[in-house]
């Protein structure tokens, strides 16, 4: 069984867990459901490089990245770096997140915040809006298209925008929706965990430009972003490379900076 193959069945008995402790109506009452979202899609638009950073403690491929820095400080470090966004893995098992880590992002940042999670139930998609979330992933090789149709669609009626996380051309075709904001091209393969940037400029060209475009996993430099950028790339999603260090928007920060600098 792949990693991806595992992940999806334990979520499936968490879903199951976290509907007995809080029902639709229950999470309808949290004081975040009815807050005005922003715009993760907008926020890329008007950026210079759309980094998008991520808060992540491990992974399966690469076990603990940083389990010492606290989320405040994360979030906090990230804004002050310039990011358009945060990304926040709430997957506990494999990824050592939770869904207080998001609620904690959401008190420290005014920026539009992604939930970053294996959305396979609308309930997961009710709770990211309880939780404080703006915009929310969906994996495509996790579902079929009239299922992301729908859940596209229930996360649009929240006031969520969509990111939809692609791998080859066959899942960009079940995607090509109008409730879909983003379209991510992930470089890791979820099967290996293998890492590709060559799928992002290979699947570029066939992605409509009515969807704002960015690139997913393994990017560490700025020759990295600056031909993606090239290929029409909006944005791009990091997390390990920031994580990793004792300070992650110290990380971010420089980073940034050193993009400006062309």
């Amino acid at each position: 069984m792949s990693i991806l193959n595992k992940i999806i069945e334990t979520k499936k008995t968490e879903i199951e867990i976290c509907k007995k402790n809080n029902s639709f109506s229950d999470l309808e009452k949290f004081k975040d459901f009815n807050r005005n979202t922003n715009s993760l899609s907008k926020s890329l638009i008007n950026s210079d490089f759309g980094i998008i950073s991520e808060f992540k403690r491990k992974s399966p491929s690469k076990s603990v990245i940083n389990n010492n820095s606290s989320v405040d400080k994360v979030i906090k470090g990230y804004e002050n770096a310039g990011v358009c966004g945060i990304s926040i893995l709430t997957d506990n098992k494999y990824f050592g997140g939770s869904s207080k880590d998001l609620v904690i992002a959401r008190n420290n940042t005014h920026l539009p915040i992604l939930r970053k999670e294996f959305i396979i139930d609308e309930y997961q998609i009710h709770e990211a809006k309880a939780l404080g979330a703006d915009a929310i992933l969906l994996i495509a090789s996790c579902l079929k298209k009239e299922t992301i149709r729908n859940f596209s669609q229930f996360a649009k009626n929240l006031g969520l925008e969509v990111l939809i996380e692609i791998h080859n051309i066959n899942e960009l075709d079940n995607c090509l929706i109008d409730s879909i904001n983003i379209i991510g091209v992930n470089n890791r393969n979820l099967k290996t965990f293998e890492v590709d940037i060559q799928t992002s400029k290979d699947l570029a060209k066939f992605i409509p430009k009515e969807f704002v475009k960015i690139s997913e996993s393994g990017l560490t430099n700025k020759r990295e972003i600056m031909e993606l950028v090239d290929y029409g790339f909006e944005g791009f999603l990091m997390g390990e490379n920031f994580m990793k260090e004792k300070n992650p928007g110290k990380k971010a920060c420089n980073f940034i900076n050193n993009l400006k600098n062309k």
